[in-house]
């Protein structure tokens, strides 16, 4: 969709007049004709060239056309100020109210329920205006990149530098609605709960220890991360990270940093193929870089078949003693001696962490670990008070920083992290090599739920929306490493092919934010394909509105929740534990039809053969020539079977609809693959459980098939020394028989073996082994019965 088009579409109408004239500055980039004939000849004129009373008309324009944007946000934001002050003395007038009532005051009027909700519509038509006014900013501020790009391309003047400082004395699209939200939220939990807000510890950082928790993950793209605040916030309060004191934005800092062996890497590799017992390793702190308060965490996985959860478990370090307590100079005795004393912990307690500090620090001396790469960003949290059956989490500003000396650049010295940046994002000070910007906000869902228990509904529409893109396992330590370090990492995360393709989505439902008294303005979130406009295509321009479908929309929604409701109910137990065979997201998409069987073949093609090809049409010869010609006969043998396939007249199946509705994982019964190719010199690796029955199975497979060999040749001994001379040809086929299939058997085991070993995802089915074992079997009893029909008891072998 054109940009003109989208604005037209997007503008909430009783600000019509206060957004940038899009059109009349791209009329603006239009000259006059050199020479208008009076007799139409059918052929366009050509135009004067751009002069400078052209530039300095159209920069006057656009300075007017800031002006207004810039005036009209900033009444705007003043108002909602101070529509948020008076809502706050009415709610907390309103609580007083009912906590004198309820206290027996004789003079005092407990608030009736109508009150409450008349306080609920006017703290949510607030909650709508920061919603709009965060959209007008987005949209305003596009429109003026696009205008300048265009003018920069079309006239070729260079504005855009010039403008750039413009932007910045006149700073619209900078405001930050985080303060904003947690004002909103605490006083819409207050209306929400009738005076009563949960109560419970309300530290999101520091006084937890040991925690499990399943955690789904998503991208969230800029344009949609204020709505989805503003969307959460009415199901669940803000939880600041230090209560006691009002919110500072340091106060949402998060920064961590992630420790590896770079001459192998193995916990990055560890974590990225998920094997069992894989450990990260990372220091982190709230706040900015003054926080004395160092936690030293470990994060280990561990596979469903042991019975047990993956577990993250930390400590407390103070920042003086960091250094010493990774090099080893300081015991983990030392580090536990003020706490022994305090005696504000139980001596298990203690005990537990002290275990804990001596397993971290023999691991990260034993294995020669080091600081390798920073995550920082902004963590907005919600979640009740004491209560973490329920908890979301957005970041935004992700930033990933280098941290390690590897290239001769001393960046950290001698230090457990550089001291040259802290909490200044975007880190505009660093070179570009040392520093990675990630594009979206990171969404995370944590539940803990009852067995059979449902998500929230709300959960399930947010998740099942536009505004996000599931992204299952996503790591920031994985992609840190991987980003920051291309000439060292050779195996890719399998979301980096999804880094280049826009994540916005059409609206999918009708989900967003409502406006008291109206009908439900939702999201606006529109797909903008960032061409250029021509300036003369857009003048016929028209909205086109979609039809009122909400009858089928009903329906629709109804079946894919019945699709769902027993999707929903089987992961609910596999997120307590009580079923291990239920897939996970990656092997969920692996196995989701695909629209044609043209399109049958993997998401990600970096499999080695590939490499192999490569290689050998780089150094060219027999090999090269041998390797093409045996592709191409694979492929073209593929193609026949699969012609073959389909003129086969059989039954064809009917397709079951996809239960695969949940939790952001859209439902359907076809799912749109696109094939992507790894970059040159790396390999993609994409998730595959492997469970201790998997090699069981294969195991057993191969005791089968040496049972059977065992058999045969049993078969063949006895015909061999209690038979006449027509029996030893049945002999020597029987054997024949039992040395191809042990070998054979023998030969699959390995390879199975291997791959699984590897995670390898290859089809495991061995569809022409048994084929041709009962063929073998058939041609010596064939043999048997043919000399015995043909020389009966007397008969001899010829020859």
């Amino acid at each position: 969709m054109r940009f003109g088009q989208q604005l037209r579409s997007s503008l909430i109408r009783d600000w019509y007049y206060y957004y940038i004239s899009y059109d009349d500055l791209k009329q603006s980039l239009r000259t006059d004709f050199e020479h208008t004939p009076a007799i139409s000849t059918g052929r366009q004129s050509k135009r004067k060239p751009w002069g400078e009373d052209d530039e300095q008309q159209f920069v006057n324009q656009l300075e007017q056309e800031l002006d207004k944007v810039f005036t009209f946000q900033k009444v705007k934001s003043q108002e909602i100020i101070r529509r948020i002050k008076a809502s706050e003395k009415e709610v907390n007038d309103a609580v007083e109210r009912n906590a004198a009532a309820a206290a027996g005051g004789a003079e005092s009027e407990a608030v009736t329920e109508e009150e409450f909700m008349l306080l609920e519509e006017d703290l949510s038509d607030v909650i709508a205006d920061v919603h709009d006014l965060a959209k007008f900013t987005q949209l305003n501020y596009t429109g003026f990149q696009k205008i300048i790009k265009k003018h920069d391309k079309q006239t070729n003047w260079h504005l855009k530098p010039v403008f750039a400082a413009r932007l910045k004395a006149r700073p619209f699209f900078k405001d930050d609605y985080d303060g904003t939200i947690v004002v909103l939220s605490r006083l819409y939990d207050k209306v929400r709960t009738r005076g009563a807000p949960a109560a419970g510890d309300s530290s999101a950082g520091g006084k937890q220890q040991n925690f499990i928790r399943q955690t789904t993950k998503y991208w969230v793209h800029p344009d949609n991360l204020t709505e989805l605040k503003l969307i959460i916030m009415k199901h669940l309060p803000v939880l600041v990270f230090n209560p006691s004191k009002e919110f500072e934005r340091k106060d949402s800092a998060i920064s961590s940093i992630y420790y590896d062996n770079p001459a192998t890497w193995e916990l990055y590799e560890g974590r990225l193929k998920k094997t069992e017992g894989a450990e990260a390793i990372r220091l982190r702190w709230y706040g900015g870089m003054e926080i004395d308060t160092i936690f030293v965490e470990r994060k280990t996985h561990r596979e469903d078949w042991t019975g047990e959860k993956s577990v993250k478990a930390r400590f407390a370090l103070k920042e003086k003693n960091v250094n010493a307590f990774m090099k080893g100079d300081m015991t983990t005795k030392q580090v536990f001696e003020k706490m022994r004393r305090d005696g504000k912990k139980s001596e298990k307690e203690i005990d537990d962490l002290e275990a804990l500090a001596k397993e971290v620090q023999f691991r990260v001396i034993d294995r020669k670990l080091e600081p390798v790469c920073r995550s920082f960003y902004n963590r907005t949290a919600f979640q009740l008070p004491g209560d973490a059956r329920v908890r979301v989490s957005l970041d935004t500003e992700l930033t990933m920083v280098r941290e390690d000396n590897l290239d001769g650049r001393q960046r950290s010295k001698n230090n457990w992290r550089r001291m040259d940046i802290g909490i200044d994002w975007p880190f505009s000070q660093l070179p570009k090599e040392d520093v990675e910007l990630f594009p979206y906000g990171v969404l995370e869902v944590k539940l803990q739920t009852a067995a059979g228990q449902e998500p929230p509904p709300w959960i399930r529409e947010l998740t099942a929306s536009h505004l996000v893109e599931a992204v299952p396992k996503f790591s920031k330590f994985i992609h840190g490493t991987a980003t920051m370090f291309p000439k060292r990492i050779d195996l890719l995360p399998f979301w980096m092919p999804q880094m280049d393709v826009d994540i916005r989505k059409p609206v999918s439902h009708n989900f967003g934010l409502d406006r008291p008294g109206h009908s439900t303005d939702v999201s606006t979130t529109l797909e903008d394909d960032d061409s250029d406009d021509d300036l003369d295509d857009d003048e016929g321009d028209t909205v086109v509105g979609r039809e009122d479908d909400d009858e089928n929309t009903r329906r629709l929604r109804a079946a894919r929740d019945a699709l769902e409701r027993h999707e929903e109910e089987r992961a609910m137990d596999y997120v307590n534990g009580h079923d291990s065979n239920v897939m996970d997201e990656e092997e969920r998409l692996a196995h989701k039809p695909i629209a044609s069987p043209d399109d049958d073949y993997p998401i990600y093609d970096s499999e080695d053969e590939e490499e192999e090809l490569e290689e050998a049409k780089r150094v060219g010869g027999w090999r090269y020539r041998w390797l093409l010609v045996k592709r191409h006969a694979t492929l073209a043998g593929d193609k026949i079977l699969d012609v073959l396939k389909q003129a086969k007249p059989v039954p064809r199946p009917t397709e079951i609809p996809s239960r695969e509705g949940r939790m952001g994982v859209p439902a359907g019964a076809v799912m749109s693959e696109k094939r992507v190719k790894a970059p040159k010199g790396k390999k993609i690796h994409v998730p595959v459980r492997v469970e201790p029955k998997v090699s069981f199975a294969a195991e057993r497979t191969f005791l089968a098939w040496l049972e059977f060999s065992i058999i045969l040749g049993s078969i063949a001994a006895t015909l061999l020394n209690f038979g006449d001379k027509i029996s030893l040809a049945s002999a020597w086929a029987f054997t024949g028989v039992a040395l191809i299939a042990l070998l054979y058997s023998a030969g699959i085991y390995l390879w199975r073996v291997d791959n699984i070993k590897k995670r390898r995802a290859v089809s495991y089915h061995d569809k022409w082994g048994p084929s041709f074992l009962c063929l073998g079997l058939v041609i010596a009893v064939a043999i048997n019965f043919g000399y015995r029909f043909a020389y009966g008891g007397e008969g001899g072998l010829r020859g």
